[in-house]
């Protein structure tokens, strides 16, 4: 399998738990990870890339399981220099979380790849979510748990069809043919926008697919929930409020989610994080 990551230093824990999670769930299954990073800075903050010690440590891990697996670090700072998305640097998202938009630009990357989020855990294989046919279709992904009730692109016929970004199976071939990225990338050097690659995405896509919730649980653990993504949320109980529970958060993913389902994963990965850091 083909997994995509984007980030800079802090999202380091976070590829460290997805990776300990797919490692887990991908059997024999080879897994070739691509993480792209970059130098940049907004107005205001200077932001680190992600490491290549954190790099060579998680390709050790890969490498101890299967001697097949593979790790790749890609600089992406000139694609970005070249086209910087300069209307949405200062959002509440780093502008690493539009790192992916320049996938199609990255002539290491494979067509057929799945793109990951860094704060979330592989609770199942995700062989069969993989191994779909991607023929005639940008990307796979599925619903936002509530932009499908805010957001609706006004050239799907079906009543939710607004996607969630952190979970995507791309046809990178055929994002090159219909300049999908591109199109997003235009848009967001000049336009400031609420979701950023996400809302452009889902305008400017036309050949996607939906699949099921359990690939992309973005509320709370379900029975058949194969991928967890620890998404801002809203609570409506004891007074309305928004709730940001992360993995690496692991007192609080104990004390606010009440969540124990990943207690050997995550004792796991307290035990290796301080690996992350050059002695």
């Amino acid at each position: 399998m083909n997994i995509l990551f984007c980030g800079d230093h802090n999202a380091e824990d976070g590829v460290l738990i997805a990776i300990l999670s797919l490692l887990k769930n991908s059997g024999a299954k080879e897994l070739h990870i691509y993480i792209l990073t970059m130098y940049t800075q907004s107005a205001k903050k200077k932001f680190s890339p992600f490491s290549k010690h954190a790099a060579d440590y998680l390709k050790t891990l890969l490498l101890k399981q299967n001697s097949q697996n593979t790790l790749k670090l890609i600089d992406c700072t000139g694609l970005f220099v070249q086209e910087p998305l300069l209307a949405n640097m200062s959002t509440h998202f780093t502008p690493y979380a539009m790192l992916r938009l320049f996938a199609d630009e990255v002539p290491q990357l494979p067509d057929h790849l799945l793109y990951l989020d860094t704060d979330l855990i592989v609770r199942r294989s995700l062989i069969s979510f993989y191994q779909q046919d991607l023929s005639d279709t940008e990307f796979i992904g599925v619903l936002d748990y509530w932009g499908r009730f805010f957001f609706h692109n006004i050239h799907e016929h079906r009543m939710f069809d607004y996607v969630n970004s952190g979970v995507l199976l791309l046809n990178l071939a055929e994002i090159r043919q219909t300049k999908l990225f591109a199109k997003v990338r235009r848009l967001l050097q000049t336009h400031t926008i609420l979701m950023p690659d996400q809302s452009a995405l889902n305008y400017f896509a036309r050949k996607k697919k939906i699949a099921p919730r359990r690939y992309n649980e973005q509320y709370k653990l379900q029975a058949d929930t194969v991928i967890q993504h620890f998404t801002t949320s809203f609570r409506f109980w004891p007074v309305f409020h928004t709730q940001t529970v992360k993995p690496w958060e692991v007192d609080r993913v104990h004390e606010v989610l009440n969540l124990h389902e990943y207690d050997n994963l995550l004792n796991r990965y307290l035990d290796l994080r301080g690996n992350l850091v050059k002695k």
